[in-house]
């Protein structure tokens, strides 16, 4: 016979080998089992309901890490949508048909009394009774809003639900006119910075954000049930006069409930909206150049890698242009440093280099102080071209900056011829396209078209910089033609667009 005993009763002779057994838990038992020779077998029973359970881990990034490494998280996040369901309907029985007695008046005092007004109920555009039903779930939209800057906070909640639909008012559960349909549920519009680009995760894309207002709808809320008229098989043909919505036996009850919302997973990726892109190697003075011309105030500092996210800045219209100075005005933004090997996932580099697939113009910043400048500008040129070679057919402007200290005041000149000979005239494959037309085709238009075909267009087959700027931003020095040649190359898109 097995004894079940506590070990925290007083007068149990085995409390003191319970405290001894340290496996022995507070939700645990001791079992005694006695077996034909009459031996004892001390047995430990862990209650399993009294384990704690241990928290799971959290699939989002935590807190510290979001505030210390935000340049990882800023521009990418996959949350998980869904649309509230529909509500339900009812099933509603016929009202009780009014009975001889009750309209026969049973005196004289009941002659001017006024009988019952008919019932009336609302009608569809066939005459049947509209019958009320479940209210639509609420939608899901994603929106573009300009007071948004970043996703992080879409890693701190990854999960958004909309409300569902209201069900059917119906007390009592009898048709009447009083009887009303459930309120819709509330759309759930979720802002996102301006430039988020909304994709199914692992999926096609849904809609690019690129402007303020720019909305799509992502899950659709679940239509509400309908009502049914529940009436005795010989009052059906009677009742179907009414409406066709005639229950027929139970499982018919289905179609009250009111349909699931759609549930979706999404993968929000971030590309920042400006017209000009800075780009250059770390510590080049990208951050200074931005806060000298627009009114940004990225931080400053003398180390590497000092940026981690782009900051934006407002650069203002020209002022030859008098009352259209406001039209020629532009967003720059500052890139973090790009190093060798960028686009493979080196640095920060190939997090951020999927910001410049909105530049119009992109200007390289060149330290000229360093040993060899010719060298770091083919760095960046090159991770440019393995990352998207499209980046190098766009209008760019190279700045050539620290000019201020000697080692780069003596060799500007000689830099400046290099680093404008690297690449080819873009009138060339015009005076080309020209050649065709009167049937002549030279030899570097035919190696040209082979390379790009074949893939292996290197960087002296793409356009040479449409300016090369030397300027000091921290002493103010060449500030005004660099501006000049922005604007102008900013200009040159413009005109090619409307060409």
């Amino acid at each position: 016979m097995a004894l079940l005993l506590h070990p925290r009763l007083p007068s149990h002779p085995l409390r003191a080998a319970a405290h001894h057994h340290h496996a022995i838990s507070d939700a645990s038992c001791l079992l005694i089992l006695r077996g034909p020779g009459r031996k004892r077998a001390l047995l430990a029973v862990t209650c399993r309901a009294a384990r704690v359970k241990e928290p799971a881990p959290s699939a989002g990034a935590s807190p510290q890490a979001l505030a210390k490494e935000a340049h990882k998280y800023f521009d990418h996040a996959v949350v998980t949508v869904r649309a509230g369901d529909g509500g339900h309907g009812a099933v509603l029985a016929m009202p009780p048909a009014p009975s001889a007695d009750a309209t026969k008046p049973r005196g004289r005092f009941n002659r001017g009394e006024k009988k019952g007004k008919k019932v009336s109920y609302k009608r569809n555009y066939d005459g049947s009774v509209a019958l009320p039903t479940g209210g639509h779930g609420g939608d899901v939209v994603v929106y573009a809003d300009e007071a948004e800057e970043t996703l992080l906070r879409f890693h701190e909640k990854a999960r958004y639900c909309a409300k569902r639909g209201g069900n059917v008012g119906a007390a009592g559960g009898t048709l009447s006119s009083q009887m009303h349909s459930g309120f819709a549920g509330e759309t759930l519009r979720i802002p996102v910075p301006v430039g988020t680009v909304v994709k199914r995760k692992k999926g096609a894309v849904l809609a690019d954000l690129a402007h303020p207002g720019d909305e799509v709808l992502v899950a659709r809320g679940g239509q509400g049930g309908i009502s049914l008229i529940d009436v005795p098989e010989y009052r059906r043909r009677k009742a179907m006069a009414l409406s066709p919505n005639i229950m027929r036996d139970t499982s018919d009850k289905v179609l009250i409930h009111g349909q699931p919302g759609e549930e979706v997973s999404l993968e929000l990726i971030l590309r920042v909206v400006a017209d000009v892109g800075l780009v250059g190697l770390p510590n080049a003075g990208k951050s200074t150049l931005l806060s000298a011309i627009t009114l940004a105030r990225p931080d400053i500092a003398d180390y590497p890698f000092t940026t981690l996210m782009p900051n934006l800045g407002r650069l203002g219209g020209d002022p030859a242009l008098g009352a259209l100075q406001f039209s020629s005005e532009a967003t720059l933004a500052d890139l973090p440093g790009l190093i060798e090997g960028a686009h493979l996932g080196k640095g920060l580099g190939r997090n951020f280099l999927r910001h410049l697939r909105r530049t119009r113009v992109i200007v390289h910043v060149v330290d000229a102080a360093v040993d060899d400048p010719v060298n770091d500008y083919k760095i960046v040129r090159e991770e440019l071209r393995m990352y998207n070679p499209q980046y190098l057919e766009r209008p760019y402007v190279v700045v050539l900056n620290k000019i201020d200290l000697p080692k780069a005041h003596d060799r500007l000149s000689s830099l400046a011829l290099e680093i404008s000979s690297i690449g080819c005239e873009e009138g060339h494959d015009q005076s080309g396209s020209k050649d065709n037309l009167h049937g002549h085709v030279s030899n570097h238009q035919v190696l040209s078209e082979a390379k790009v075909e074949s893939g292996e267009k290197e960087l002296g087959d793409y356009p040479r910089p449409q300016a090369v700027v030397a300027a000091s931003v921290l002493r103010h020095i060449g500030i005004d033609e660099m501006l000049k040649e922005i604007r102008a190359a900013l200009r040159k898109c413009i005109d090619h667009k409307l060409a």
